[in-house]
């Protein structure tokens, strides 16, 4: 059975709040998130919407509430990640029962089971699942922004590129996790398998000042050095951009070792 390693690096870019939250369920006791595991593991990000109070607490509560329900449930790894995103929604709609004024609060979700089978996810919104294989990078999840409704528009020539890229509406969520029937869900069907020299990185979109093909030559570069040393060196790129409204932008790097 494959053994992972983790490591989470953030930035709160040109905001002076964060609304990313990242963790790391290595299996066993809950409450232990801290180095390698042996077995079955889980990890989750958040990437918060709703102001500075409302973001933090809606991503804050989702990370929590859905390693809860993993820890707690039974079942196959499909059916758990499906489950604990409802009970993560769940959450954030009891809470905005109780407290009105939080209403509009949401966040993103992407959880990611690694198991001996491999990775399994379930995602909402916009926040990339990227797996990093000999020395390129894809994308696993859905997108869930218009991103790719405009993107397609300018590929039919109905837009520009350029029209697409700068579209105002481009980074609007269509689906999110805000306590209300969650309107698209990006559900794995089976396990990808992985192999030892892959990374797999979870991510809030303001890993989208780096190109896929940066990122792929910064995990190329620091690969044999660890998740750490990745991850901080994607965040490290992405400062030294300087963009001047570089958004919070948060990775959670995970690799299967030997």
């Amino acid at each position: 059975m494959l053994p992972f390693e983790h490591a989470l690096a953030a930035t709160r870019g040109a905001r002076d709040y964060q609304e990313d939250t990242a963790a790391y369920w290595p299996g066993g006791d809950p409450q232990s998130a801290e180095g390698q595991s042996n077995g079955s593991s889980v990890a989750v990000l958040a990437d918060g919407m709703g102001g500075h109070a409302g973001g933090a607490l809606a991503s804050r509560m989702v990370c929590e509430n859905f390693l809860s329900a993993v820890a707690r449930l039974d079942g196959t790894p499909h059916d758990r990640l499906l489950a604990a995103l409802h009970a993560a929604n769940d959450a954030l709609a009891e809470k905005v029962s109780e407290n009105p004024l939080l209403s509009g609060m949401g966040s993103t979700l992407i959880g990611a089971a690694f198991t001996q089978d491999g990775i399994e996810w379930v995602s909402v919104g916009d926040s990339p699942l990227f797996l990093f294989r000999r020395g390129e990078v894809a994308l696993l999840n859905e997108d869930h922004s218009f991103a790719p409704e405009l993107d397609r528009l300018a590929a039919e020539g109905r837009l520009t590129r350029e029209e697409a890229k700068r579209h105002p509406r481009r980074h609007m969520l269509r689906s999110a996790v805000t306590g209300d029937e969650i309107d698209m869900i990006d559900l794995s069907q089976a396990p990808l398998a992985l192999e030892t020299g892959d990374y797999v990185v979870l991510a809030s979109d303001g890993i989208a000042t780096l190109e896929t093909g940066e990122i792929a030559r910064i995990i190329q570069a620091y690969a044999a050095d660890g998740p750490a040393s990745v991850a901080k060196a994607i965040i490290r790129a992405v400062e030294a951009l300087r963009e001047p409204y570089q958004d919070n932008a948060t990775v959670l790097v995970v690799r299967p070792v030997t």
